[in-house]
Order: C-alpha cells, then structure tokens, then sequence
C-alpha cells in the first residue's frame, strides 16, 4: 500500500516554505546539530494551541533571510516535493517575515522562483501571506507585489497567522482590494475556531486553509457544500496545534462522507515531520478512506488550482496517466 501511495500522483495546496525545511539543510546552513535543529523546528505531538505551534517558524524563518539560502531551500523543497510523486504545489510564505533592508520583497520572490524552477519534475506556483497582526500598508504591499508577479510565478495570496487574536474583520478590506485586481486567494480560517469560515466564503474565498472547525455547525458544512469551497485540510498539523484531541478524532473523513470538496495537505513538512504520502498512509490506516478517494480529491482539487485553465488541463492529463 506505501508504494502505492508513493507512485500516486499527487497536488499540495497548503505548504509553508519556511516550515518545510529539510533538518539536514537547516542543519548546513546554521552550522548547528541536526538535533539542536529538530529541537529548535519540529513540533511535539501535541502543542499547546496554534500560538504554541507557530514559535518554530522562528528559526526556519531567520534561515531564510539571504538570497542564497532562499535559492537553496526552495530548490531543495522542490526536489522533495518531486520525490514524493507530487506533480504541482502551491508554496506559501510571507514576504514580510522575510525581508529586511538589504531583501526586498522582489527579491525574495526571485529568489524563490529561481529555486524552485531548478526542478524541472514539478510545477510550482507562490501563494504569498498577508500576516495577521501586521499593519494595512504591510498587508497593502503584499498584494502589490503579488500583483506585479501573477503571471511570473505567483499564483495568488493567503492570510496567514493567529487566527484567535485576530479576527478576519479587521482584512475586509485588503480582501476587496485583491478581488478589484483579480488575485486569486485562500484564507486560513476554521483551525482553531469556527468564526471566520462565514465571512471567507461572504469575502469570495474559493478555497480555505484548513476549515476544519466546520465540523462543529451544520449549516457552515452546507455554507461551504452549496458554494463549492474546497477545504485545505492538514490533519496531522490540526492534531498539533490541539484542534482536535487524536488523529482518529479528526473530522476528515466525517466531513469527506458529507460531500465536502477537500485535498489532502501537509501544511509544514519539517515542523509537522511528515510528507504527503505519509499523511496518505496515516489517513488510510485511521479512516475508512481508499486510494481511489484520493485520486477523486486530486482531480477535483485541480479546478481550484491557480493555474490557467489550459495549464489545468494539462495537469489534468498528468494525472490520469
């Protein structure tokens, strides 16, 4: 069955950059053990809360702050991906948390795109992360730039961040300035509560990161059914950051059996220590599911992709092979 998965062709929509640093890259670039390393990005089984879970994008994040390092990561991360059978991804990360006064945030993007477009298996497009907690002008420029990149390897933005102590009210705005400019986006909303899936749909979200915490209200469940929302579901992740108490407690499959549009994620491949074939296997081995139900979320998640409709067609052959 793990050479079946494997051999799977496979998409991921919801993958942080700076989480998904390889321990043994991490540890080359910063000169420490691979075990002060883990120490310092891999998550416990069961952190406190979200807020607990996002200290480890510290150290990955410091790493990242070079030309060089961002070149090497991305590329590596792509090699991974490929490895794995995973044909497209969608690689998120926030230029804000990376720049500084000798890294703008083109830089960044250059940097990234140049790594990853070393890795010719694979197809990669950006989704950059507006920040909650950051200011209007911060967030403002993000979209800016995600703009001046969308038909040079960027395929839309994201909001990223606390979610309890920043409710997505306060990014209305940015959200409709983004659907004036034609930037496609997702947001990350229902992990740790279900108070922002409403107006993410309301906002014209297509997609949402995680959207888990739907599980907890009917009438959201048949909100995201009759308006065909696509749920990025990272369920090892959502065990960590204690939405849910166990893995066989997660809503997955539950939601699945009820007709919601979802694909299958990592989130963090370091912080969450899993790749995408193994988050299939866990799923198989805890949940009723098949092989057959993920090549069904695949395919489906392909009209969701932000990705030209001949560029999904051309996946979409890919993955009927």
């Amino acid at each position: 069955m793990k050479e079946e998965i494997k051999n799977l062709k496979k998409i991921e929509l919801h993958l942080h950059l700076d989480g998904s640093i390889s321990i043994p890259l991490a540890s080359k670039l910063s000169g420490l053990s691979e075990k002060e390393v883990k120490d310092k990005i891999e998550a416990p089984a069961k952190c406190l809360n979200l807020k607990d879970y996002l200290k480890r994008f510290d150290f990955p994040i410091r790493l990242l702050k070079s030309r060089e390092n961002l070149k090497i990561v991305a590329e590596d991360l792509a090699k991974r991906l490929a490895a794995d059978n995973i044909i497209y991804a969608e690689v998120r990360f926030a230029p804000l948390l990376l720049s500084n006064e000798n890294l703008s945030y083109e830089d960044i993007i250059d940097c990234v795109l140049e790594g990853v477009r070393k890795v010719s298996k694979i197809k990669i497009k950006l989704i950059l992360c507006l920040m909650r907690g950051a200011s209007y002008e911060e967030n403002l420029k993000t979209i800016k730039v995600a703009y001046k990149y969308l038909t040079n390897g960027v395929g839309g933005i994201d909001l990223a961040g606390d979610e309890r102590t920043y409710e997505l009210n306060e990014y209305k705005e940015l959200f409709k300035i983004a659907t004036d400019l034609n930037i496609p986006f997702t947001i990350h909303a229902g992990e740790v509560m279900e108070r922002d899936i409403k107006l993410a749909i309301d906002l014209g979200a297509k997609r949402i990161g995680h959207g888990v915490k739907s599980i907890n209200d009917k009438k959201l469940i048949e909100l995201i059914k009759s308006n065909n929302i696509l749920l990025e579901i990272c369920p090892t992740s959502n065990i960590q950051t204690n939405a849910f108490n166990k893995y066989h407690n997660h809503p997955v499959y539950t939601l699945y059996k009820e007709g919601v549009n979802m694909l299958i994620n990592t989130d963090n491949m370091a912080v969450s220590k899993v790749n995408l074939s193994e988050e299939y296997q866990k799923l198989l081995t805890t949940f009723p599911f098949t092989i057959s139900d993920f090549k069904k979320m695949n395919i489906n998640a392909l009209n969701y992709t932000f990705l030209s409709s001949k560029e999904k067609l051309e996946l979409l052959e890919e993955l009927m092979k």
